[in-house]
């Protein structure tokens, strides 16, 4: 796979060929068949004698004009979208606006340097118009943000940039979204550029990523958000941070269930960065051991078998399944047990009904501040999955029986309340697992008070004989 620097150079096509037949693309061709009379609006005073020999310069020789002029093009340009209200007019006035940029990104420079000069806001006529009820607008003043912000040698002021992730990120969550294509480009886009990923991390974007590809979208929205999440972990520290939004198992699901060629080789992609970027290699095994949890050496054993047009994918193949069988071999029973409660994806594998498991490790349910009990009781307040309870009731009960001071931590923690809980629960074996969690509670607290009542005794005992003695 590439490096993202390279990606920087690649012609946006070529990352994304499916992107010219998106809504946006097909409104954007019928638009640029239109014709504006545009000496009405010089004649009904709305534009002036120069912006309106300008735009029709414009309509008749782009390329040539803008040469020529392009100070004066630009001015034109930004004074017709703030001085002309009508849709149909400010779409034709984008398209041509994205058009001169498409064709040659220097040209976003021409855009930056004439408002620098001018002490003017490049960004603010195209952030208002993300305001506009109509689609098509929004979403091509959206698209013209990118490129002024990722094609040009200015970078969007942090204000700005927070203002415009966020607004992309809450396009992606809109229920039905004919656009929906057009605003993961431009995240895709954004995404490639190492200052706005942190930005994006910063507005909740990974975990709006993660949501919306847990939910069913078709194969290239799919690709598109896995391409933001690939682009996202070539930075070592965001690759470090990434399973924590849950990612491996999600995209493990994906690569299970894909039938798309670019859909598998992002995806591949996405773990070889989750491997090779951490600096940290107990991150790298982490991530290792919960793709092995995930099945992805299953997945990876039938991909081997087929033929794909693209050598990356047979180069990261590979190389995935080198590492992880590797991983396989240095896996304690500990380390599976970890990564299987940090997926949230709890089932009855072996490692939780062994005695033996349970005496060696329980303790170890209290390192980093608790981290792994804190995750269980996490699963009993939230999931809603019959086995997931079940399961965490169960390791519940075993940590507080091998722990001796299980029981106060949980309590601390709030476990044991959300346990009684479950003893009302819908589900029986979620019910039954939760009766003997609590029982194991209770019976700790009678050793426990056992153990009290024989100090008394004793104490009791040794001062009788003092006091005979004394006699």
């Amino acid at each position: 796979m590439s490096d993202v620097a390279d990606l920087m150079k690649m012609p946006e096509e070529s990352i994304d060929m499916i992107a010219a037949t998106s809504v946006l693309q097909q409104q954007a061709a019928d638009i640029r068949t239109k014709t504006i009379n545009w000496a009405s609006y010089m004649q009904s005073q709305m534009i002036s004698q120069e912006d309106y020999q300008c735009i029709s310069a414009l309509d008749n020789s782009k390329a040539a004009y803008l040469q020529s002029n392009p100070a004066q093009a630009v001015k034109t340009l930004l004074n017709l979208l703030s001085h002309v209200s009508k849709d149909s007019t400010i779409q034709y006035i984008m398209v041509m606006i994205d058009d001169l940029l498409q064709e040659d990104r220097s040209r976003v420079d021409i855009f930056h340097e004439y408002c620098a000069k001018r002490k003017e806001c490049v960004w603010g006529p195209f952030l208002n118009l993300l305001n506009r009820q109509d689609g098509f607008i929004v979403n091509m003043s959206s698209r013209i943000l990118a490129k002024l912000a990722c094609w040009g040698h200015e970078m969007m002021p942090k204000s700005d940039l927070n203002f415009y992730l966020q607004f992309l990120k809450d396009q992606l969550t809109v229920q039905s979204n004919e656009y929906i294509q057009s605003v993961a480009r431009c995240l895709q886009m954004m995404l490639r550029i190492d200052e706005y990923r942190f930005a994006f991390v910063g507005v909740d974007g990974i975990s709006t990523l993660v949501r919306i590809l847990s939910s069913r979208v078709n194969f290239q929205v799919q690709y598109q958000l896995v391409f933001c999440l690939w682009v996202l972990t070539f930075n070592p520290l965001l690759a470090t941070k990434m399973n924590k939004f849950t990612v491996i198992p999600i995209l493990a699901d994906i690569l299970n269930d894909c039938a798309k060629e670019k859909v598998t080789r992002i995806i591949l992609g996405v773990f070889r960065n989750l491997i090779e970027k951490p600096t940290d290699a107990q991150v790298a095994k982490e991530h290792c051991i919960a793709m092995v949890q995930c099945k992805v050496l299953k997945q990876l054993s039938i991909l081997e078998q087929r033929r794909f047009d693209d050598e990356d994918i047979s180069a990261d193949v590979e190389f995935l399944t080198e590492k992880l069988q590797n991983s396989v071999q240095d896996l304690s029973s500990f380390d599976e047990y970890a990564t299987e409660l940090r997926s949230a994806r709890l089932e009855w594998s072996p490692v939780h009904k062994s005695a033996k498991f349970w005496r060696e490790n329980a303790q170890r349910l209290n390192e980093k501040n608790y981290e792994l009990l804190r995750i269980l009781v996490h699963l009993l307040e939230t999931s809603k999955d019959p086995i997931i309870l079940s399961v965490a009731c169960y390791d519940i009960g075993e940590y507080v029986r091998h722990y001796p001071r299980g029981k106060h931590v949980l309590e601390q923690l709030g476990g044991k309340q959300i346990v009684m809980q479950l003893l009302g629960h819908e589900d029986p074996n979620v019910r039954y697992e939760a009766l003997l969690a609590v029982q194991k509670l209770m019976v700790h607290n009678w050793e426990y008070l056992g153990k009290q009542l024989e100090k008394e005794n004793e104490t009791q005992k040794q001062g009788s004989a003092a006091i005979s003695g004394k006699a």
